[in-house]
């Protein structure tokens, strides 16, 4: 099934839902704290199961303490779509878990 890209108003309503979630235009992002380096490779292993699920990836970064993510569609022509807005709204219920902020 073909996704298409929300507008650039859709993308910023719905990241209202989503607070410390940013968009360029062209994708979302967002990156979190953690106390310890353990806690947040536990996260990346935890996004990368929501990921698989999903059927659809983001970038994903493991820094010092820190995991930051950047998604948008590529079959939609790189732009920001419903699938992409799911996967941060799964990725923000289950940060908590992990200790994020």
């Amino acid at each position: 099934m073909a996704v298409e890209p929300l507008s650039q108003k859709d993308v910023e309503d719905r990241l209202q839902e989503l607070p410390g979630w940013t968009t360029d235009g062209d994708r979302i992002s967002r990156t979190y704290s953690f106390e310890g380096h353990f806690a947040a490779a536990a996260m990346v292993i935890h996004i990368a199961q929501i990921q698989e699920e999903l059927g659809h990836h983001s970038d994903l970064t493991l820094g010092y303490n820190t995991v930051s993510l950047t998604v948008n569609t590529h079959s939609a022509g790189g732009k920001v779509t419903g699938l992409d807005v799911e996967l941060a709204r799964r990725v923000e219920a289950v940060a908590p878990l992990h200790g994020a902020r």
